[in-house]
């Protein structure tokens, strides 16, 4: 099938779990990645990536759309940001995020980059 691809994130290439508090289920497709994130109450990037990626803040790019829950973003320079459901978000390398109230977080990732949230 030359020109088509298709791939379902519930039948994922790979699942990164995170430290605890979620997971990134990542499809490979057009060659790039896609990643559904799911990201329970009390998990941010600092805790639960961060140890993971070994970097001072999420060096990873994303283009996201949020399906469900609200999420915090401060980026390096002091700039922050809030995104629910139905947004969409544009977040450059080096910020910092976390999952705001006691809803989970689920968001369908258009822009991660390979390594987001392996091993290092």
């Amino acid at each position: 099938m030359a020109g088509l691809e298709v791939k379902s994130l519930d039948s994922p290439d790979e699942t990164r779990p995170f430290v605890d508090k979620g997971q990134a289920d990542v499809v490979n497709i057009g060659g790039g990645a896609v990643m559904r994130g799911t990201f329970e109450p009390g998990w941010r990037w600092s805790e639960h990536v961060k140890p993971l990626a070994q970097t001072e803040s999420c060096q990873s790019p994303h283009f996201m759309y949020m399906l469900s829950g609200r999420m915090g973003v401060a980026m390096n320079d002091g700039t922050e940001g809030e995104a629910g459901p139905g947004d969409i978000a544009r977040i450059e390398p080096g910020h910092d995020a976390w999952v705001i109230g006691d809803e989970p977080v689920v968001v369908v990732d258009f822009g991660i980059s390979p390594a987001y949230a392996k091993q290092q």
